[in-house]
């Protein structure tokens, strides 16, 4: 392909504004910007499409539109530009499909549905998980559900004795390498916990339980290991 400068509208960066904050960088989905020295810099000007979508993140008004002679945008340049590893774009869309994988290993996955007797929960790290978990927290697959068994309820609107007896059972009936419990932080999700300590009371199990506490913006707020059971 032959490069040839038009005369077009670029991004122009006053470098004696620029505070190196970086927040434009990920506003250019073309990959075009990067802190140099402290500096955000034009990497190279093909890459810039001038739509300027990068100026209303920069703070210190660093960052205008420009129309000069400049060569012209060129989309295969960015498409090898992605695959740089100093493009933040390239670990995004990495971090992208690494996440973006199920790791779901059984079904149902709902309490209620789950057979108390199912095979695949022998020597399980099981999962007790309250229904908005997953829909709260955007990385619950990688972080919470990789190679575990997930049992899901809502300890509001489900049917808590239901649960209850189902937990016994299973407790009963399987040996567990561990339990964690990942509820939302209102106050009604605790029940799910509560269910679990008494559960494992019930069926005079002792067991290390991890409990974590998921906010309703999808943070964690507590992460703790207690020690259940009446056994």
């Amino acid at each position: 392909m032959t490069l040839r400068k038009i005369i077009r509208k670029v991004v122009r960066i006053d470098e004696s504004k620029c505070d190196g904050c970086g927040l434009c960088i990920p506003a250019c989905p073309e990959g075009a910007l990067q802190i140099i020295d402290g500096k955000a810099r034009l990497v190279d000007e093909r890459y810039c499409d001038g739509l300027g979508a990068c100026i209303k993140e920069c703070p210190k008004g660093a960052i205008t539109i420009e129309e000069r002679e400049a060569y012209e945008f060129d989309e295969e340049a960015v498409k090898k530009r992605m695959e740089e590893p100093s493009c933040v774009y390239h670990h995004v869309s990495k971090q992208i499909a690494s996440s973006s994988k199920s790791e779901l290993s059984q079904w149902p996955v709902k309490l209620t549905l789950i057979n108390p007797r199912a095979l695949f929960l022998e020597n399980s790290n099981l999962l007790v998980v309250a229904d908005c978990v997953p829909i709260a927290y955007a990385n619950f697959h990688q972080d919470f559900l990789k190679g575990k068994i997930i049992l899901s309820g809502c300890p509001k609107f489900g049917e808590v004795r239901f649960y209850f007896g189902k937990l016994v059972e299973i407790f009963r009936n399987f040996n567990l390498i561990s339990v964690e419990v990942v509820r939302m932080e209102v106050p009604c999700c605790s029940g799910l916990s509560y269910i679990v300590k008494e559960a494992l009371k019930q069926a005079n199990k002792n067991l290390n339980v991890k409990e974590t506490v998921i906010g309703i913006k999808g943070e964690i707020i507590s992460s703790s290991l207690n020690k259940f059971g009446g056994g």
